[in-house]
């Protein structure tokens, strides 16, 4: 008979061997787990990321952070921004029970991985953010179980192909941002389990129209193909989208975020809207037409609506108003009409209302701010009427209100004056009137007040305003003096106060406007002399005192100025203009002052008499004399005009062939006769540029002479012809123009037209800071405005160059002493010796050899000779360099490069405000800076495939000038420019662009 206690002995003795083996197994898992971990390390050369893989007791890798267990189990590796640079291993797999594997923010390259096939039990793939490129293979679909599968940010190219919607366990799909040039499955929109589906920033895709069956997507909450071409301004042309915007995608219970921005999309907003969990609609930037659908004013979790840039009429729904979670609200550049609702920000906490270039009437809403979280308001250019919500006057959080060019009447809200928020206060082009308020904000950079009705005197408390940058004025019903405490504003670049009622004399202590560049006080009632100490003014370059009462002599230090706009007339002046003013650009510049004289004829007002203090007997001997010497003068110059011609004979040995691209108002002649050393302004490998006067108004154009002893060898040839090929066949506002050329048996002329402020390159840097003309010195820096408007130009050319032109053009030159100024300091692209012509857009073109400049060639320069328009990118990211810093591009510092010194300068931790240009004064523009500095970073970025095209650099350029631009919080990719804008008071750099830098020294 068996005992009970036997049997019990026997059964905990069989659980205890069947729970030693089930450890055995677990500890033996273990081991092999830890070994597969520490050989990934391996085969990654040890990344410093990693340091902490180390062998230890069996379980030790548990505790380690990339790593999560179950059961016993390795099932998620999150090695995320490790920097690691090598392929995936196969042997990765060997964690059998592995269902997460997020390797993104790395630099791993190759194509997709498709070792992870052996992954079975994985069913989310996070490869973003690396550089992984070609096709996503057709076989994708045998990871069955994937249900996140997240490719973005890489260079991935051809189709997505139709095996990605036989994922039929998919969830979430991003696979926005990378190069694919063909077309996407409309398979993938009748998954019914998607929740996101992300497609934007794949500028490439071929033209389509958007899948009309939206339906099937019955959990989509998310859902974005924006900027499927991002362009600066509308292209009809251009877009890959075309059509409508099919009525499915909202009827999309789920859907809370729908972009479909800058797509082209056409027609107008399907009315019927099932997707009541909406709280983001961005269609801006499309052509729709017709009315906002009515079902907009029911969706009561609406936080954004975001329709400006369309052709949108009708009036704005009286229930959108009264959304209670509406924040954002942007309807500008449309046709809307009729009257803004009045309920607008008294339910909800508007942060951003914009509505500005439509033809709304009436009042503008009393309770915008009424949330108190108000901080951009844009109405103007409509036909609103009343006086200005008092409430505006309480708005704490408001930093700009753009007013202008309405119907306003009455006087400002005191209160609105004063706001310590506000930095732009734009009300020009209304009926307002009232004095000015004693006090301003300490913040406001921005006041324009032009054409309204303002009077009373300027306060004596203007010296306060400390921060204003902007004042315009002009065109009011001011009176009194322009007080001296006017002059105290250190950061003034403009002020205007032409067209009011203003008398007295000038302040002459104006050694305080060190960077003002445009002094407007015309149509007044000024008296007195012009003061002396204007030429105190560095920096200014118009200047325009004219209809007033000024008398006396114009001071002759006005002639040290810069000036490109000088307007003196219909004043009490006399006496002789200075020699310095005595130029063609100045002619009208003088008129209606009866006691003004010249010595020139040109210059439209009186000619000077000379006055004889000659003795009335004359001198025989001393005119025989001057007889003699004259006969010998015109002896001399015979022989000179005899001995040129020889010289020009062999010079030009055939006739000279003009081929013209504009309209001409010269001849070949005129050109030939001025090729003469004093008029050399600059030289460069394929010779020397003139600057040439070709008729008596004084017109001038820049002659870029290529010339040797003997026929033109191959290379100078070639970029000559490269260069008529391309500017004789485009026309741009931003890239310099060529006139004609001129062709001889030796030599080779270029005829531009001439750019009066030189190349950039003198303006920023000491050593070559020369006027353009005379060669002397120049001490004129360039502030900030004109930096950031050069900056703009000049990208708005290159983008034109590589997106809009037939076949797209690699300039291969881009540098600081190739952008040239006219006399407003607009930039323009020049010498185009070394530019090409590519295929198509996007498609790479192999050189013989490396051309460029030291400092801006792009590192894929260095091993190889297939290059793109990136190149072109890498080198306008070290011109953005060069204009925040003030280096040079092949002097950062150290023997580094500047793209070099930069990088470190960021990933050593220091803030971009000890890297600006000292001779900036960046107080007030800080934000804007520290954005153009972050640009040219990413611009400069060592992959090519992750720097941005020009479209989104122009873009970008554009937005730091724009006050009310708030870029919308955002985890996109690393590349999207838009970050680099997201915190333009801040200092820092976005932890995006961090992950991007890889300094580029070798």
């Amino acid at each position: 008979m068996k005992r009970v206690g036997d049997k019990s002995w026997k059964c905990c003795k069989i659980l205890s061997t069947i729970e030693g083996r089930a450890h055995a197994q677990e500890s033996q898992i273990q081991d092999q787990e830890l070994q597969v971990l520490l050989k990934l390390r391996q085969s990654w050369r040890d990344p410093s990321s990693l340091d902490h893989w180390v062998a230890s007791n069996s379980s030790s890798h548990y505790a380690w952070p990339e790593i999560e267990c179950q059961e016993g189990s390795i099932t998620e590796l999150n090695l995320v921004d490790l920097n690691i640079n090598y392929s995936i291993p196969p042997f990765i797999c060997d964690l059998k029970n592995l269902t997460k594997l997020d390797l993104s923010y790395n630099n791993i390259p190759g194509e997709f991985p498709t070792v992870l096939y052996n992954c079975s039990k994985l069913v989310y793939l996070d490869l973003s953010q690396n550089y992984f490129e070609g096709p996503i293979p057709s076989d994708i679909d045998c990871m069955v179980d994937l249900q996140v599968l997240i490719l973005a940010a890489n260079s991935f190219s051809f189709d997505i192909p139709a095996s990605v919607a036989r994922l039929r366990r998919l969830r979430i799909l991003h696979l926005y941002m990378s190069e694919y040039n063909g077309t996407y499955p409309e398979e993938i929109f009748g998954l019914s389990d998607h929740e996101e589906l992300r497609l934007e920033y794949n500028d490439k895709f071929v033209r389509s129209q958007l899948p009309q069956n939206f339906t099937a997507l019955k959990k989509l909450r998310f859902f974005s193909m924006a900027q499927t071409n991002a362009l600066e301004h509308l292209d009809l042309g251009m877009n890959p989208l075309t059509g409508e915007i099919p009525g499915s995608i909202f009827a999309l219970r789920n859907l809370r975020e729908l972009y479909v921005y800058r797509t082209n999309v056409s027609g107008s907003i399907p009315q019927a809207v099932s997707a009541a969990n909406l709280r983001v609609i961005d269609l801006s930037f499309n052509n729709l037409m017709g009315n906002m659908p009515e079902v907009f004013a029911q969706l009561k979790n609406l936080c954004n609506l975001i329709l400006e840039f369309n052709q949108l009429s009708g009036r704005i729904l009286e229930g959108i108003g009264r959304l209670p979670a509406l924040s954002d609200v942007r309807l500008s550049k449309n046709n809307l009409s009729g009257t803004i609702p009045s309920d607008f920000g008294k339910f909800s906490p508007l942060t951003r209302f914009e509505v500005a270039f439509n033809n709304l009437t009436g009042a503008l809403p009393e309770q915008l701010c009424h949330g108190g979280m108000l901080s951009g308001l844009a109405a103007m250019d409509n036909n609103l009427s009343g006086e200005l919500p008092e409430s505006l006057g309480n708005c704490s959080t408001l930093s700009v209100a753009m007013l202008k060019n309405n119907g306003f009447t009455g006087n400002v809200p005191g209160g609105l004056w004063m706001l310590r928020n506000l930095t732009g206060l734009i009300l020009s082009g209304n009926g307002l009137t009232g004095e000015f308020p004693k006090e301003l904000s300490p913040n406001l950079t921005r006041i324009d007040l032009s054409n309204n009705k303002f009077f009373g005197k300027i306060p004596s408390t203007v010296s306060s305003w400390r921060n204003l940058v902007v004042f315009d004025a002009s065109n009011n019903l001011l009176s009194g003096t322009v007080p001296a405490e006017l002059t105290m504003l250190p950061k003034l670049t403009r002020l205007l106060l032409g067209q009011n009622e203003l008398s007295g004399i000038l302040p002459t202590d104006i050694v305080s406007w060190k960077s003002l560049t445009t002094l407007n006080l015309s149509h007044n009632k000024i008296s007195g002399p012009i003061p002396s100490e204007i030429d105190l003014l560095p920096v200014l370059t118009q200047l325009d005192l004219s209809d007033n009462q000024l008398s006396g002599l114009i001071p002759p230090e006005i002639g040290q100025l810069n000036l490109n706009s000088l307007n003196l007339s219909s004043n009490r002046l006399k006496g002789p203009i200075p020699a310095k003013l005595e130029n063609a650009a100045y002619d009208t510049s003088f008129l209606n002052n009866p006691g003004l004289c010249a010595s020139n004829s040109f210059m439209r007002i009186n000619v000077c008499n000379a006055q004889s203090h000659r003795s009335s007997k004359t001198n025989l001997t001393l005119i025989v004399i001057l007889a003699i010497a004259a006969v010998m003068c015109v002896l001399l110059v015979v022989l000179f005009v005899i001995r040129a011609s020889r010289k020009n004979k062999d010079r030009f040995d055939s006739t000279p062939i003009l081929t013209p691209f504009q309209s001409l108002n010269f001849t070949e002649s005129n050109i030939l006769s001025g090729l003469k050393e004093p008029n050399v302004i600059g030289s460069g490998g394929s010779g020397k540029v003139y600057r040439i006067i070709v008729n008596p108004s004084g017109d001038a154009v820049a002659v870029k002479r290529i010339s040797i002893n003997q026929k033109l060898n191959e290379k100078l040839e070639k970029q000559f012809a490269a260069e008529v090929e391309i500017l004789g066949n485009i026309k741009h506002r931003h890239i310099v123009k060529l006139l004609c050329c001129i062709s001889c048996e030796n030599s080779r002329l270029l005829v531009y037209e001439y750019m009066e402020n030189s190349s950039l390159d003198r303006w920023l840097h000491k050593k070559k800071r020369l006027s353009p003309i005379s060669g002397v010195a120049n001490n004129m820096i360039l502030d900030w405005p004109k930096r950031l408007q050069i900056a703009q130009g000049a990208a708005k050319g290159l983008c034109y160059m590589h997106h809009d032109c037939s076949l797209p053009i690699i300039h291969r030159d881009v540098k600081s002493s190739n952008i040239l100024l006219d006399s407003e300091f607009n930039a323009k692209i020049a010498d185009f010796s070394l530019a090409r012509m590519l295929a198509k857009h996007g498609e790479a073109v192999t050189f013989t050899g490396v051309a460029g400049s030291a400092g801006y060639l792009a590192p894929e320069y260095a091993h190889t000779t297939k290059v793109n328009e990136k190149i072109d990118v890498y080198s306008f990211g070290v011109v953005l360099l060069e204009l925040t810093t003030g280096r040079e591009a092949k002097g950062g510092d150290e023997d580094m490069c500047l793209v070099d010194w930069a990088c470190h300068h960021i990933l050593d931790g220091k803030a971009i405000a000890d890297a600006i240009d000292e001779e900036i004064n960046h107080d007030s523009f800080l934000g804007e800076i520290s954005n153009v500095f972050k640009l040219g970073i990413s611009c400069t970025v060592k992959p090519p495939s992750k720097r941005p095209p020009m479209k989104k650099v122009v873009q970008a350029l554009l937005k730091c000038s724009d006050p009310l631009y708030v870029v919308e919080q955002t985890s996109r990719h690393k590349l999207d420019v838009a970050p680099l804008l997201r915190n333009p008071e801040h200092d820092e750099m976005p932890q995006s662009t961090h992950r991007l830098l890889r300094c580029n020294t070798y």
